[in-house]
């Protein structure tokens, strides 16, 4: 990702067309999406099944969502809590 970063910034300084630029900008938004898929699997994998088997599961949860929801642009919501959360 670092090659391609640096790629599109060699691109915009040769003033190359625009479409181009989008095009390696795609590429590197579904590399780093990749990434983040990768590290959000090993999350859940990982340190949300442990927190499941204790009594942080729907700490853990929560806090997962709002890093999926702030990554999707979404807006956050509000923990719900209670005993149909």
């Amino acid at each position: 990702m670092e090659g391609q970063v640096r790629g599109v910034a060699r691109m915009i300084e040769r003033d190359e067309g625009c479409i181009d630029v989008l095009q390696q900008t795609a590429a590197l938004r579904a590399a780093l999406d990749s990434v983040t898929m990768l590290l959000l699997e090993d999350h859940v994998r990982g340190c949300v099944s442990t927190a499941v088997k204790g009594t942080e599961a729907t700490d853990l949860t929560d806090e997962v969502m709002e890093v999926v929801r702030r990554g999707m642009g979404r807006p956050v919501r509000v923990s719900r809590t209670g005993p149909d959360s």
